[in-house]
């Protein structure tokens, strides 16, 4: 098997917040065109990881590498785009449309008040398409449903050609076909595009059907790959504690996991 290049390397990294430790001595890699999903309880520590890794809040000990440099030298952030929690919380009667708010995506650092070329607009257009937003395009932000938000939020990542997509929990509060719809379309980006994906999540289905290692978050992190020779469920019990069981549905994946 090919070696893939380490993008993102954590090693021993400990995070307290108000005074609480949070996250105690995670060691994992992320690897290029992974599909991870981030797992474990509410509280657990999930959130906290993932902004760490951005560099949004500071560590106790340990390091993080972005694609070999260390967090406090890495400034490439237009290599990693970050899709928050709380994304589709904003103001309905905010006056954009779907497309010139995933235009925006486009203004980085170096970019602002430059007007857009034909080739930045293809690019938002092609982004559009792809997440299945072209027929909602002109419409404003506010007449879009919980899925098309997320998706477009999505697009305006993608505009930026990221390598990296870090998305917090991004189907909350969706119904259960919109949620599968918008997990087709990020495994389509995983799969066709060869982005790297971190995804926290609570729908560990979808997680073992459609993701390639998982990251099992309660203040410890205990990291897996996702094979049939893996004890997956045994991983699960460290973050979720010995009432979990996996059981079988009906459903796209072979079982669904429930906690």
């Amino acid at each position: 098997m090919l070696n893939r290049d380490v993008v993102i390397e954590v090693r021993n990294l400990s995070v307290s917040r108000s005074g609480v430790l949070v996250l105690k001595d995670a060691n994992f890699d992320v690897l290029k065109g992974d599909y991870v999903g981030i797992v474990g309880p509410n509280g657990g520590g999930k959130t906290t990881l993932l902004l760490a890794i951005l560099g949004q809040i500071p560590r106790m000990s340990g390091s993080i590498r972005l694609f070999g440099k260390d967090i406090m030298d890495f400034d490439e952030w237009e290599r990693v785009a970050f899709v928050p929690q709380d994304a589709i919380n904003f103001d309905v009667n905010f006056p954009l449309s779907v497309r010139e708010l995933v235009s925006l995506g486009k203004l980085g650092r170096n970019k602002i008040g430059r007007k857009l070329g034909r080739r930045d607009w293809d690019e938002v257009y092609a982004a559009l398409e792809f997440m299945g937003l072209s027929e909602v395009a002109d419409r404003r932000i506010g007449e879009l449903s919980g899925g098309q938000k997320q998706r477009m939020f999505v697009a305006m990542a993608l505009v930026r050609n990221p390598e990296v997509i870090i998305l917090d929990e991004p189907v909350a509060g969706i119904d259960a076909v919109t949620q599968e719809r918008f997990y087709q379309k990020m495994s389509d980006l995983n799969q066709k595009r060869g982005i790297t994906i971190m995804m926290a999540s609570h729908d560990l289905s979808a997680v073992f059907c459609r993701m390639s290692k998982v990251i099992c978050v309660n203040k410890e992190v205990n990291v897996a790959e996702i094979r049939p020779d893996v004890d997956l469920e045994g991983v699960l019990r460290k973050a979720y504690g010995e009432h979990f069981h996996f059981v079988f549905h009906r459903h796209e994946c072979e079982g669904e996991f429930k906690a």
